[in-house]
């Protein structure tokens, strides 16, 4: 749409459309001929405008998405003949480095069994962005001209179309109901488009007459789940077929519901049988409920499907099925380039303010579409590539050199073909002191050497400004995704273990040769499994705080599940509070500056996240130190987010660990951020005492309810480490016991959130390094004991789940 019609509402769905011109930097407006189509303006209003792309190969639109979220990305090609040429084109669409789908709009019989919108071609695909930037670019493959309608992007909820690999491109999406409109938006809140499909000689419509329940996570319209088919003739199955070439998995949704009122002696059940396998047996649908089923096998068709729903001995009813959709799991195996890298060389763009047509989605990859003057690393897919050196001369570039990179001193660079250049500040006033840079980038093949020494201090460099105001650790920068082959290199075929807990066995690796990490393998009897995985990358992909531990990368392959983070060579503050890890006990000091260090990253979940995120799993076995008694919290898979605004608390299956789970929250299954606080009330008090949490040989098992019975004449003495005697300041250790004590309330009303306990924890350090004396005891440069809500200029706030 041209940029000075901004934007406006379609009246038959309500969506408002807008702009994209501020979403792409090249391409046309051009304008449908209404006369060419077979239906009237009033339909095709949304899509009358498109952009089409005369010039350059790769033309990308760059848009800012929330990394880690799914998102439902629909773009629309209706061709009218917009140039008069009568020639409807065939390009490529691809999601970033990697390809989608080709769009040949030469191909009559394309919309079979697809989705439809009037003479349009639809492309839909349901996609997670694994950083907070997304590239859709149309790329031309022969003499014709690419063009795009309309681009939407709808995030949905991340427990809906998942999948282990890859992203799902919509192959149909059915409604099996005798009605002849399709539903979309307002019925359907994300504008999931639903063709009606109808087999008459096979199928009867059955009907709700009262609503049915559709608060599942699909959010299924009521036009779609208060109809159903089923099959006519007594004792007969329910079946479809449908041709589909493909060499990607299939996915399948079937949604299902009860929606007749059956009688006492009625059931309705059957077997799903996909591609001549059983998937479920005797499944129900529930009365006036909506439920999905979803596929998720490995098959692939061989071009037929075939879906069968076959009724069971003891049903008395045929099998019924209100809707299904069809989706191809498609592989997106190309790492996008290091953020880091592209970060610092857009910044060099903007500062120069260089515009090139190749200078459009991601710098490196598909290699035939790098940027033209760039030369970058492309060794495997599942690595990042890296820019290993770049050519800015002959830009005719002006002004002052940008002052990150005036202050390399090698930077003697950048000077052919851009005369105007110069590093003094008399430069934007006019003044005629301006130091020449003197040797151009590239000048002869022998300076490679040099340019790309010199690059690498540019990004060194830019990484070093951002770790000077970022509390994220410098290992964070580089997570990525590893074959199964590379984590056994780095473990030396799993040589080393560490240790070993519900989600499998902990290895100790070596990155590169010098970097150690430690690589958690997913048990195949774990019980935790591909959910508590999964919730954990999602959170360490988007959360980033110096009190959190870091991942670096993860293992996703078949049946591997592998997460690797930094490596943390002090073990636990279990197994210091036990004195497995060391000979001398922690002193008082550094057990404050342990529980202070963890406040902060628990408080960072609970309120520097959007949304605030529940760890859901605080116990001293998941508080993790280095070698230089750091604290960081480890273990995410179990953690959750937690609703804003007027809501209070989520409804959730209890989960955690016996001792240290909120009493009010297993009783009531209610979920709150002070559920977290119990739990850490509970560390606190393992702090002070060094017992364990739970044991059956005290006067009373629970640590909590022996810190009481054990205190009741008031001596500290009675509960305290003994350790720690004469090594503490008592001031400080009864305010932590206080603390503890609140922490661990009954009910979640009497407890404090965790800024009141972090700020609470920060004093009691202070004033416990000023007794021993401020000049003797100089804090910690990475230990912060300012308020523990300040996260740095540069840190962005997490858009957590």
């Amino acid at each position: 749409m041209p940029h000075n019609e901004s934007s406006y509402t379609e009246e038959s769905t309500g969506l408002n459309y807008s702009s994209d011109a501020d979403f792409i930097r090249s391409g046309k407006s051009g304008e449908v001929k209404t006369e060419d189509l077979d239906f009237g303006l009033p339909y095709v209003k949304p899509h009358i405008h498109l952009r089409y792309f005369p010039e350059g190969i790769r033309n990308c639109y760059n848009l800012t998405v929330m990394q880690g979220t799914h998102y439902l990305i629909r773009a629309v090609f209706l061709y009218g003949n917009y140039d008069g040429l009568k020639q409807r084109p065939i390009f490529d669409l691809y999601l970033g480095p990697n390809f989608w789908t080709t769009i040949d709009l030469q191909d009559q019989f394309v919309n079979i069994n697809r989705i439809r919108l009037l003479d349009a071609t639809v492309e839909e695909i349901v996609h997670m962005p694994k950083s907070n930037s997304l590239d859709i670019c149309l790329v031309k493959t022969g003499t014709t001209t690419p063009f795009i309608s309309a681009l939407e992007l709808r995030p949905l909820r991340d427990d809906t179309y998942t999948t282990k690999t890859g992203s799902l491109k919509l192959f149909t999406r059915w409604s099996f109901s005798n009605s002849k409109s399709d539903v979309r938006y307002p019925d359907d809140v994300h504008d999931r488009v639903w063709n009606t499909d109808f087999l008459e000689d096979d199928w009867t419509e059955i009907k709700a007459r009262t609503p049915v329940d559709t608060t599942n996570a699909f959010d299924l319209p009521q036009a779609i789940i208060s109809k159903a088919s089923t099959p006519k003739g007594a004792g007969k199955s329910w079946s479809r077929d449908w041709s589909m070439q493909s060499t990607e998995e299939v996915h399948l949704y079937l949604h299902f519901a009860e929606i007749q009122a059956l009688k006492s002696n009625n059931t309705r059940e059957f077997s799903i049988i996909w591609n001549d396998k059983t998937t479920n047996y005797n499944y129900s649908p529930p009365e006036f409920m909506a439920d999905t089923v979803p596929i998720r096998t490995s098959t692939k068709c061989d071009d037929s499907c075939l879906l069968e729903l076959v009724r069971t001995k003891s049903s008395s009813l045929a099998p019924s099925l209100n809707a299904l959709e069809v989706f191809m799991v498609l592989q997106l195996p190309q790492l996008e380039t290091d953020e880091n890298d592209v970060t610092a060389f857009k910044k060099i763009q903007a500062s120069y303010g260089i515009q090139k047509m190749s200078w459009q989605g991601d710098p490196c990859v598909p290699v035939q579409y790098m940027w033209t003057g760039l030369n970058c690393s492309n060794t495997f897919p599942s690595i990042p590539p890296r820019i290993i050196f770049m050519d800015l001369s002959n830009n005719n570039l002006t002004g002052r050199v940008p002052e990150f990179l005036a202050k390399l001193k090698l930077l003697t660079f950048i000077h052919q073909g851009n005369p105007n250049l110069c590093s003094d500040p008399s430069c934007e006033s006019g003044g005629n002191n301006k130091k020449k840079l003197l040797l151009p980038i590239l000048a002869s093949a022998a300076s490679v050497g040099i340019i790309t020494a010199v690059l690498l201090l540019v990004i060194l460099f830019y990484r070093k400004k951002r770790s000077s105001t970022d509390l994220r650790p410098s290992i964070v920068a580089n997570k990525r995704s590893f074959t199964y082959e590379e984590v056994k290199v780095m473990t030396n075929n799993f040589e080393r273990t560490l240790g070993e807990g519900g989600f499998g066995v902990v290895y100790h690796g070596n990155l590169n040769s010098n970097e150690q990490v430690a690589v958690k393998v997913l048990s195949q009897s774990s019980a935790q499994g591909y959910k508590q995985f999964k919730a954990e990358i999602d959170l360490l992909l988007r959360v980033h705080h110096i009190n959190l531990v870091g991942l670096v990368g993860y293992c996703e392959e078949g049946q591997n599940l592998v997460l690797i983070y930094e490596y943390m060579s002090s073990g636990n503050l279990k197994q210091h509070l036990s004195c497995e890890c060391s000979s001398s006990p922690l002193s008082w000091e550094n057990r404050l500056r342990v529980a202070a260090e963890a406040a902060q990253g628990l408080e960072y979940l609970h309120i520097g996240c959007k949304p605030p995120m529940i760890h859901r799993d605080i116990k001293s076995t998941n508080i993790l130190l280095n070698n230089n008694l750091q604290a960081k919290l480890g273990d995410f898979g179990l953690s959750r987010s937690f609703p804003v605004g007027s809501e209070t608390h989520v409804s959730t299956n209890v989960a955690g660990t016996p001792g240290y789970l909120d009493p009010e929250y297993n009783r009531t299954n209610w979920l709150t951020e002070k559920s977290d606080v119990f739990s850490f009330g509970v560390v606190l008090l393992e702090i002070i005492t060094s017992q364990s949490v739970i044991d059956q040989t005290r006067e009373k098992s629970h640590i909590g309810e022996w810190v009481g019975f054990r205190l009741t004449n008031g001596d500290i003495k009675n509960i305290m480490d003994p350790s720690l005697v004469g090594d503490h300041d008592s001031s400080s250790m009864w305010k932590v016991l206080e603390l503890a004590v609140s922490c661990i309330s009954q009910t979640s009303s009497g407890r404090p959130n965790m800024s009141q306990v972090a700020n609470e924890l920060q004093e009691c350090l202070l004033s416990e390094i000023s007794r021993k004396g401020a000049g003797r005891h100089e804090m910690d440069s990475k230990s912060s004991v300012e308020p523990s809500t300040s996260f740095g200029p540069q840190q962005t706030t997490p858009d957590a789940r």
